[in-house]
């Protein structure tokens, strides 16, 4: 018999009749194993994202020794391409811009770091950067949002007040609090400070849902604007805003009705983006009822572009999701109905769809929820009277007693009699009337002066004296331009 001695962080086993010494790897070295289909894989960890959750790159090969070498390989390459450990003085904006650049931004959309740039550049860093990472307290960052809550608004005063709105507010919050986690987790703070501090509690807006009779008002009122196929298809499968401006008509089948949804368009940094979906779940496919593809037919053969919603302005781009807001400022208004945003109108959709029977799981995937868990949460009114009216169906259908109340399936409306009403035409040079919200109208002027457009707007609370605020900026622009005009003549 052999005596095995112990050795330490080394396992000891025998092959051949040989004794043989494996050392364990270091924690930090990588992992291999091998797979199902007779490969070894090696994984490596080269970091962690905003969630904390680890972020690997793997290396394959046919034997472990060969795996082992491409496994050292890769780590040598990535050990040698890691940046220098950040110092323990540095200060809170130089950390937030390191954090923001090397370990979030790799990992989001451009929409969503054009928000967080915002965030960041424009509010965080002006006011907090010049403090050290290790003397953050939270007081500083309490009152950091309290001053942005009062005065922390950089555009639009006007029209919006000088302070931020609460989910602007909360948003900076975890920002900051998930960035000086990781500097904990670093270990260049002891504490994170933003755990000790209480930001705004937001408020989601109240979705508006139009009854039947204001979606036929609204899309009778829908085809005297030219946006009627658009609202209708909105009403029929409840998009996202800027999936339904991203679809080509290669992404609709007209033979089996399947609409695919592969992308959507957003504004970022001014301009437009078409981006993927907002998910996984998102990439979907809706299949359309026969009377929508009819009208889908009909109106492409007005359209000379690969885009369903073209721009009118611009060659093969799609319809500015602006330009559809302000149409929805006007039809609404134009038809008797609430105001509603583009986002009520998905929300109608769904409603209506779980009144007329749809199950959750199906309408999740049709609208493109991550999960039918927040199909419910946001529903749940909905499927509290579908609740009631089963417990109805039930007495009357084995209790033999009637319901008090009466089922809560509606019946189908009676044709509407409204009639569109014709658009009021604005003279030239009069500027024109927008409204924003419930409590917010825009005026804007926009003349040609030397070939290039001067634009300018203001708001108001009431139409009315929206159109008095206009008229006076368009006399001040007149005597600009009158101005502007006899220095050319003079010089």
């Amino acid at each position: 018999k052999t005596r095995l001695a112990a050795v330490p962080f080394t396992v000891i086993y025998i092959v051949g009749g040989e004794l043989m010494a494996k050392r364990k790897s270091s924690r930090g070295d990588g992992s291999i194993h091998k797979r199902k289909d007779g490969r070894w894989e090696g994984r490596y960890v080269i970091g962690r994202n905003e969630k904390g959750l680890p972020k690997t790159k793997n290396v394959l090969a046919k034997t472990k020794r060969e795996c082992e070498e491409k496994l050292k390989a890769l780590r040598d390459s990535i050990r040698g391409a890691e940046p220098e450990r950040p110092k323990a003085d540095m200060t809170f904006g130089a950390w937030m811009d390191r954090w923001y650049q090397t370990e979030c931004k790799p990992a989001i959309r451009p929409k969503t770091q054009a928000d967080y740039e915002n965030r960041i550049y424009q509010h965080i860093i002006p006011e907090l950067g010049h403090i050290p990472l290790a003397k953050l307290t939270p007081g500083d960052l309490q009152q950091f949002y309290t001053r942005l809550k009062q005065r922390g608004r950089l555009l639009r005063t006007e029209e919006y007040g000088p302070g931020l709105s609460d989910r602007m507010v909360k948003s900076c919050h975890v920002t900051c609090r998930v960035a000086l986690d990781r500097a904990a987790a670093q270990g260049l703070i002891l504490k994170n400070p933003a755990l000790a501090c209480k930001a705004p509690t937001t408020h989601p807006k109240e979705m508006q849902v139009l009854t039947q009779e204001e979606m036929q008002r609204l899309l009778i009122q829908a085809k005297e604007n030219d946006c009627y196929e658009l609202l209708l298809l909105e009403l029929s499968t409840g998009l996202r805003r800027g999936e339904l401006l991203a679809l080509r008509w290669d992404d609709l089948d007209f033979q089996t009705g399947a609409l695919r949804v592969e992308r959507q368009v957003q504004r970022v940094k001014g301009s437009l983006a078409v981006t993927q979906p907002k998910t996984k779940s998102s990439s979907r496919s809706i299949i359309l009822p026969a009377p929508i593809l009819e009208i889908l037919k009909n109106h492409r053969q007005g359209i000379n572009s690969p885009w369903m919603f073209p721009s009118p302005r611009k060659e093969n781009s799609p319809l500015d999701p602006a330009a559809v807001r302000k149409k929805l400022a006007i039809v609404p208004a134009r038809a008797g109905c609430k105001h509603v945003r583009f986002h009520d109108l998905r929300h109608t959709f769904a409603t209506n769809a779980l009144e007329h029977g749809m199950d959750i799981k199906t309408l999740s995937t049709v609208i493109g929820h991550v999960s039918s868990a927040t199909t419910l949460n946001v529903y749940a009114h909905v499927t509290d009277e579908m609740r009631q009216s089963a417990a109805a169906k039930i007495d009357r259908a084995i209790a033999k007693v009637e319901p008090q109340q009466e089922s809560a399936i509606p019946k189908k409306p009676a044709r509407s009699t409204f009639q569109a009403v014709k658009g009021k035409y604005r003279k030239p040079g009069m500027g024109c009337v927008t409204q924003i919200s419930d409590h917010l109208w825009e005026g804007r002027y926009s003349p040609k002066v030397n070939g290039k457009r001067m634009a300018r707007n203001i708001y108001a609370p009431t139409e009315a004296e929206c159109e008095e605020k206009l008229a006076q900026l368009i006399a001040e622009m007149k005597e600009e331009i009158a101005d502007l005009r006899a220095q050319e003549k003079a010089g």
